[in-house]
């Protein structure tokens, strides 16, 4: 997606502060498509339409550790780590309260006292962090300046609008790619049930033995071989060969069948 070129057009039309109008924001969310692709048009749309945000990323929560899986400069990452590091700064805070935190200048800022000033190192001056939830996933963005007093009233006006959407959006994506994953996971539980039944078939047939014995000897190799039921019934649908269980095939078993001899002399 070219988020210039989307601005360039709106601007074309003559909307007034918004470099995007809402209607216009949320057509790119939530046509953005996979979740990776909705947070990477987040952080485009930050950079594009926040005035003062010079570099964006997201914050996401997963288990215990929180990552970065987007971002628009190499900066962010780095940044992002001198917060991991610190175990401090406003995007951590966004994360844990669930408020939004702006460091109007962390030349001045107190709040974070070990990651304020390697932040400035860096050359970030103001942060704007904001919470970022779906049904899914918990998180933030967070918006960086090289100047202080980056983000006007106006600004971050526009981005609590801008995580809003964004968090309805990234559900949206969750939900598109949970019916996705179920699609496809039905379709290889029905693959699967019609490769194993054709193997068991081949057994039967083979042996001449019931459908529960050809389960059985199936299940034997999958276990045997230390891998999937399905994997064992394809190689003997391709090979012919009769599954490796460890132990004799039904064929053995039943020529290895010794049968009792009677005790009287045989007649002179």
């Amino acid at each position: 997606m070219d988020i210039a070129k989307e601005r360039r057009v709106v601007e074309g039309h003559n909307f007034s502060e918004f470099a995007l109008t809402f209607s216009e924001t949320a057509r790119i969310l939530f046509t953005a498509g996979s979740v990776t692709q909705t947070l990477s048009s987040i952080v485009e749309l930050a950079v594009a339409t926040i005035e003062g945000c010079d570099l964006a990323g997201i914050f996401l929560v997963e288990g215990d550790d929180v990552t970065t899986p987007v971002h628009t400069d190499p900066v962010v990452a780095e940044i992002d780590a001198l917060q991991h590091r610190t175990g401090e700064g406003p995007c951590l805070d966004a994360v844990a309260h669930r408020l939004i935190f702006y460091a109007d200048d962390l030349d001045r800022d107190l709040r974070w006292l070990h990651f304020a000033p390697l932040a400035r190192n860096a050359g970030i001056r103001s942060v704007l962090a904001l919470p970022l939830s779906s049904d899914a996933q918990m998180g933030a963005l967070n918006l960086y300046s090289r100047y202080p007093a980056a983000f006007s009233v106006d600004g971050r006006a526009k981005a609590a609008i801008l995580v809003s959407m964004a968090s309805l959006a990234l559900s949206v994506a969750h939900s598109h790619e949970d019916e996705e994953r179920r699609a496809v996971n039905f379709h290889t539980a029905l693959g699967s049930r019609e490769t194993i039944g054709q193997a068991m078939g081949i057994l039967m047939e083979r042996e001449r033995i019931t459908a529960e014995a050809a389960f059985v000897i199936l299940r034997r190799a999958s276990q045997h071989l230390n891998i999937k039921l399905r994997e064992v019934a394809r190689n003997l649908i391709d090979t012919g060969e009769d599954p490796d269980t460890g132990e004799a095939t039904p064929v053995e078993r039943h020529s290895s069948h010794s049968y009792p001899q009677s005790s009287a002399m045989p007649a002179e």
